[in-house]
């Protein structure tokens, strides 16, 4: 049902005309709300156990509570992502939820722990890159990065 009315809104916005950037931002919104979907699934279901390695042992809550509820939220950002509704208010939730995880990722890297493939420091070393990325994907795909810079961006 979701996926049909996103398909006629993007159909329905290439007839009337935006530009091709536009689209491409919005078609990569929808593909990180997807990946944040099945991501917060796994969170509640195959990979549980996996994602509670990754909670820092500072954190004051169980790492079984820190990973269900981080599920929870992925999948209601990938519902808010996918759906193209309120689009700057959702990436920048969605990019301050991936700051908010990096310690997690940090702490994969520092502990040498394994989970998801990464079983060298090299490949957590790599891992820790692709946060940053995250948090551009979700400004950008959704307009609150280009939104931002034309706020302070002086007027000629």
């Amino acid at each position: 049902m979701m996926a049909n009315r996103l398909i006629f809104q993007l159909s329905n916005q290439v007839v009337r005309g935006p530009n091709a950037m536009e689209l491409i931002r919005k078609a990569t919104q929808v593909l990180l709300g997807a990946a944040l979907m099945y991501a917060g699934i796994s969170h509640l279901t195959t990979s549980r156990l996996e994602f509670q390695a990754q909670v820092p042992n500072w954190v004051p809550l169980s790492a079984d509570f820190v990973v269900l509820a981080s599920g929870v939220v992925e999948i209601l950002l990938g519902l808010s992502l996918a759906s193209l509704r309120y689009r700057k208010e959702v990436g920048i939730a969605t990019a301050l939820f991936f700051i908010a995880i990096f310690p997690g990722n940090i702490s994969q890297y520092v502990n040498g722990i394994d989970a998801f493939g990464l079983d060298s420091d090299r490949a957590r070393a790599i891992r820790l890159l692709f946060q940053p990325l995250l948090v551009i994907w979700a400004l950008w795909s959704t307009g609150a990065w280009g939104k931002h810079q034309k706020i302070n961006s002086p007027s000629h």
